[in-house]
């Protein structure tokens, strides 16, 4: 009997070591588990950086709300006598068009439709007025507004409605065929304006937003993307003395997009979307954008002068590629070869001769045609440079002057 009473009282005895040693435990694990949760977020996370992601997304809110309200929506048509005048033109320049009228099979006033492929007279077959829309950016607090010039080359009526829906008549200030812009105006005040980014500081890789109205409906749409590549030259501008050094990017930009706003990830002007590349006519990967800086001298001509005031280095120039660097006996496949130069010219009086190989401009390098075009571009009559050309396989500095 004492020995089973011995047994029975080491049993409760070891229970109870067991259980208070288990309670100890979990009282240990519950005031671990409480202290990691009670911790702040930030030393939470101190040392797992991988958790940051997590905590902090990405947000281009900020942006948007910064870039919207100065991004406008623009309609352009064909008055009715312009589409009379270009249509007696048309008559005049097609020696059958008399043989071919509908007049005594279809007598009749004009049938009207917004396509103008169906915007057609049963009288005059051939009488429509054209139409468009797009996207613009107001670049004044007192209603200068900066587009495409292909957006409204044909019109002479144009309106402009802004964010919070107000409509105005808008004047064309002046535009500039060689780079796609055109300058329009409204009589109005106080209005939204975005701040200019350094589009020449912007990176391959930086965050972009495009801002626009693409197919006339989707009013105020952004999208998102990155600078996937710059100083494009797509050959698209039909004009004598096109400059195009576009900024490529992966933001959807559709038609009604031209002449809107292409943003930096805080909202400041990078870029005014022009144009995409596209088997179909619509988005398809990539779309490009003027760049700001040239964008801001043209602006500034139109508004001073009604049209652009260009600066000339006065030079015929090639891109250096390997084979033409083989051609010529160099070893220097980037940067612009000149090949002409003008007399009495900027490049002439700065003492440029035909085979230099321009390296760099105020220490920029120049690796495309793009790249030259885009500085002289954007530079001012009077403007100063520092170029490094590459003579006889030997670095020269030469100061030029612009003139134009």
């Amino acid at each position: 009997m004492k020995q089973l009473t011995g047994f029975i009282v080491s049993g409760l005895i070891g229970g109870l070591v067991v259980l208070g040693g288990f309670q100890l435990i979990q009282k240990g694990e519950d005031s671990t588990v409480q202290s990691q949760w009670d911790q702040p977020l930030v030393q939470s996370v101190a040392d797992r950086s991988e958790v940051v992601s997590y905590r902090m997304p990405v947000s281009f809110a900020d942006a948007a709300e910064v870039a919207t309200p100065a991004v406008v929506h623009i309609r352009a048509s064909e008055s009715r006598e312009s589409a009379q005048e270009r249509l007696k033109r048309q008559q005049q320049q097609d020696p059958f068009y008399r043989f071919f009228r509908f007049d005594d099979l279809f007598p009749g006033d004009l049938f009207r439709d917004e396509s103008p492929r169906r915007n057609r007279n049963f009288r005059n077959p051939e009488f429509y007025q054209r139409r468009g829309s797009g996207s613009g950016v107001i670049v004044s607090s007192d209603g200068y507004v900066v587009t495409n010039n292909h957006v409204l080359q044909f019109a002479d009526e144009i309106t402009v409605t802004l964010n919070d829906n107000r409509v105005f008549n808008a004047e064309l200030v002046g535009r500039d065929e060689t780079t796609d812009l055109a300058v329009l105006k409204i009589e109005a005040d106080d209005l939204p304006t975005l701040e200019f980014a350094n589009s020449d500081k912007s990176r391959v890789g930086d965050w972009v937003l495009a801002v626009g109205n693409p197919f006339d409906y989707l009013t105020s749409t952004v999208t998102a993307g990155i600078v996937s590549a710059k100083g494009r030259n797509l050959n698209i501008i039909d004009s004598e003395g096109s400059i195009e050094a576009f900024i490529q990017t992966d933001a959807a930009v559709n038609p009604g997009n031209s002449g809107g706003a292409l943003v930096d990830d805080r909202g400041r002007l990078l870029g005014i979307n022009t144009a995409i590349a596209t088997p179909t006519g619509l988005y398809a990967g990539y779309s490009f954008a003027i760049p700001v800086n040239l964008a801001a001298k043209i602006i500034d001509d139109i508004i001073e002068y009604g049209y652009y005031r260009r600066a000339y280095l006065g030079v015929t120039i090639s891109e250096m590629d390997a084979r033409l660097a083989d051609e010529i006996g160099s070893n220097i496949t980037t940067g612009v070869l000149v090949v002409e130069i003008q007399e009495e010219s900027s490049a002439s009086k700065a003492g440029l001769k035909a085979n230099d190989i321009i390296l760099a401009v105020d220490g920029n390098d120049i690796r495309t045609a793009s790249d030259l075009q885009a500085i002289i571009g954007a530079a001012r009559v009077g403007d100063h440079f520092m170029l490094s050309v590459s003579r006889d396989g030997k670095i020269k500095n030469i100061a030029v002057q612009l003139i134009d």
